[in-house]
């Protein structure tokens, strides 16, 4: 699976994108941030606070209970204001 890092989580990760095997039993967006912040101190800093954080699943804006199951790109990236 890609997954897409944007702004300032591209900058506490190190990455604005990586090719994941992600684990079988994963199954929804909290699922998967919880496992990334168990990959190392910049996964941990760019997801401590869930809430400051948005996804798209395939390109669709998704939520943290959203199933992930058939997925194949995940973005990560902080909320957006136009102006």
């Amino acid at each position: 699976m890609k997954l897409l890092y944007f702004a300032w989580l591209r900058e506490k990760i190190g990455l604005s994108e990586e090719d994941v095997m992600l684990p079988e039993n994963l199954r929804s967006v909290a699922d998967l941030v919880e496992w990334l912040r168990g990959r190392g101190p910049g996964y941990q800093a760019a997801f401590a606070q869930t809430k400051l954080v948005r996804c798209a699943i395939d390109q669709d804006f998704a939520q943290a209970d959203s199933s992930i199951a058939g997925a194949t790109e995940i973005a990560f990236f902080p909320p957006v204001t136009g102006g």
